[in-house]
């Protein structure tokens, strides 16, 4: 099984979720479970019940996927990167040489890219022009709305 490299905080967020969703949501869904079926014994026909079970089964479902992903995590400390060449974990600062709109992002595996939030998956298109190169460097990506170009402006290692 292919390992999923992830910085230290990516794991870390997974792991305060499986935990949330084994303690806390796992124990308050089977309660509503056993409350709704209380309430209603006919049970195809309560509400309530179908909707706990249905909420139980995505519950489970991604508690059984986090645990996959941490089983395969490869977790990368970034603090302990350096360099001025752009690889996974870098944060970079980004020019579009369209607009002049500056943009920051960092390079993260792909259960914890958030593009709304500036992290980006290692295997996204944009992230693939980056790796390998450093700042000055201009990346031509493609993109649904059309070509973009980017000029690097800055490489960090921010944890």
């Amino acid at each position: 099984m292919p390992t999923l490299p992830m910085t230290a905080a990516g794991h870390a967020a997974l792991t305060d979720e499986l935990a949330e969703r084994t303690r806390i949501k796992r124990p308050h869904l089977a309660e509503r479970i056993q409350q709704a079926s209380a309430d209603e014994p006919n049970l195809i026909e309560n509400s309530e019940y179908q909707a706990a079970l249905g909420e139980q089964g995505l519950n489970e479902a991604r508690i059984a996927e986090l645990e996959s992903k941490l089983a395969r995590a490869e977790t990368i400390d970034v603090s302990k990167l350096s360099g001025e060449t752009i690889k996974f974990g870098a944060t970079v600062t980004l020019t579009d040489q369209d607009t002049g709109e500056e943009r920051i992002c960092q390079i993260v595996g792909e259960p914890e890219a958030d593009p709304a939030k500036g992290k980006i998956s290692f295997s996204s298109p944009l992230a693939r022009a980056l790796i390998g190169r450093s700042k000055g460097s201009v990346v031509a990506v493609e993109t649904p709305g059309g070509d973009k170009s980017y000029k690097v402006e800055q490489v960090r290692w921010l944890p």
